[in-house]
């Protein structure tokens, strides 16, 4: 009778296998009863190894950037980041008519009356009222789209800041104390860091300008092509800019849009309304009217354009948390992964004719013992590849497929993270990997951050990046695991011929 049951709960899982037989399934639903008995079932457990691995560094491809410099509560190291960005324009994108322009230098050139770069965040760790420096450096040409970054790319060192450039500093805190209450209510405000571009600019030739926004400005009304597309107005006027923590301890700021205003007046026509009396009568009417007008012209990092943070984080201390045998570690950014070796030949033995249809693994996350207030997060999505392809995955733009990649999300309830079914991965690598390799059966377990389009009914994934924000959490496993093992559990079907 216990047998009977078994096959009743996984019998839907084996339909998959039917179907895969035969493409013709008219008959599908006859054949499964009448061979119902025919159906054998096993299940098997079996005990996985896993350990810590230092993540050097990591594609850093993300929409969102990191500045700052914290001191992990964990280890006590520092982690410090900065980032690049580069600004998107509209396609067709115009500023007014020349002759418009009211913004005017004492010699009758085109200027901008003020410049500035603003840094909106949609997050923070550590305290958002401690003091900060940074420096907004102007770069000297712009990253390729060709181009891999990494996290532990320097741009300085790189020769991509530009030499006598732009070099803006700015001390502030994430929560901008000269902000009204007023203002800062408002449902359109979003709180950023200002840094003002308004001291004398020079560019690469040599020509003087009253601010930066001026050299933008002008360099429109020159050659107004090269503000047609993102491609043009990155490599032929603004390349981008290099954001660069300086000083300060006790925050992180998560950038998710940079943006270049440039701010000035022209001429334009607007429609007033004017009152005219007919027959005593007050008549309502509109005209059009030349008047002064203010403008901003906005430029924006988005996800169009390449956007890529720089991590630097204490080697020792992660290696010192790697070598811990007695749990395994998750930590980004550019931190620590969990490698797992699977047993593919132990769970294949016996097997060679059966059908895997089930492969469940659950990770068990160990609680913080730490009560600091500023303990780091708990990462929320996990990426599970085989070990060779942990570089290639993130540098073709691959997404979760779950065929040879898996997603699992941090279960709060259950302070776990399942990954439901990698039978998938099971047959991949037992058909694909080089056996002579010391890793071959191995899979890597990174925290990720994924994106989907959520136009249709259906959610689509998009996107797969490293997580690059603050988090860190101790698993359990380790070659010296103090707690009960990892367990993949295995569901394998046949029909049995015989009967």
């Amino acid at each position: 009778m216990k047998s009977k049951l078994i096959t009743c709960i996984f019998l839907a899982l084996a339909v998959n296998v039917f179907v895969a037989c035969d493409d013709n399934t008219d008959a599908i639903g006859s054949s499964l009863i009448n061979n119902f008995d025919k159906l054998n079932v096993q299940t098997d457990t079996f005990n996985l190894s896993t350990r810590s691995i230092v993540a050097d560094s990591v594609l850093s491809r993300n929409s969102t950037g990191y500045v700052g410099r914290v001191k992990d509560p964990q280890t006590g190291a520092y982690v410090t980041g900065d980032f690049m960005a580069q600004f998107h324009v509209l396609e067709d994108f115009i500023f007014p008519e020349k002759d418009s322009i009211m913004s005017l230098s004492p010699t009758g050139e085109i200027q901008a009356d003020s410049c500035e770069l603003r840094l909106y965040y949609s997050g923070y760790y550590g305290d958002s009222l401690a003091t900060m420096k940074m420096t907004a450096y102007e770069l000297d040409r712009p990253m390729e789209e060709d181009k891999v970054y990494y996290s532990n790319f320097n741009p300085e060192k790189e020769g991509y800041i530009r030499r006598g450039g732009l070099a803006k500093s700015k001390v502030y805190t994430l929560y901008d104390v000269n902000v009204d209450d007023d203002t800062r209510s408002n449902s359109s405000y979003m709180e950023n860091i200002h840094i003002k571009l308004d001291a004398p600019y020079k560019d690469k030739a040599g020509k003087q300008y009253s601010n930066y926004g001026s050299y933008v400005m002008q360099k429109y009304y020159e050659k107004p092509e090269n503000f047609k597309d993102a491609y043009a107005f990155i490599h032929n006027v603004v390349p981008g800019f290099y954001f660069k923590n300086q000083g300060g301890l006790g925050s992180m700021g998560y950038i998710t849009i940079s943006q270049l205003n440039v701010y000035f007046k022209y001429k334009g026509w607007v429609t007033e309304n004017d009152t005219t009396y007919v027959n005593d009568k007050m008549v309502l009417t509109e005209k059009q009217v030349l008047r002064t007008l203010a403008r901003v012209a906005s430029f924006a990092g988005t996800e169009e354009v390449l956007q890529t943070t720089n991590i630097s984080n204490d080697k020792d201390g992660v290696k010192k948390l790697a070598a811990d045998n007695t749990c395994t570690y998750l930590k980004t950014p550019a931190g620590i992964f969990t490698e797992m070796e699977l047993p593919i030949d132990d769970i294949l033995r016996n097997h060679e004719n059966d059908s895997i249809n089930s492969a469940k693994v659950v990770l068990t996350r160990i609680n913080n013992d730490s009560r600091d207030k500023y303990n780091l997060g708990i990462p929320q999505t996990l990426l599970m590849i085989p070990k060779s392809e942990m570089y290639s995955f993130f540098e073709n733009n691959q997404v979760a497929d779950y065929k040879t990649s898996f997603l699992a999300t941090y279960n709060e309830q259950y302070n776990t993270y399942t990954f439901n079914n990698i039978a998938n991965i099971i047959r991949y690598i037992d058909k694909t990997a080089d056996r002579s390799k010391e890793s071959w059966n191995k899979v890597v377990i990174i925290p990720v951050t994924t994106t989907y389009n959520t136009s249709s009914s259906v959610q689509e994934l998009t996107t797969v990046n490293h997580d690059m924000s603050l988090t860190s959490t101790r698993l359990v496993g380790g070659s010296a695991n103090p707690n009960g093992p990892i367990k993949l559990s295995v569901v394998y079907a046949k029909f049995n011929t015989d009967k």
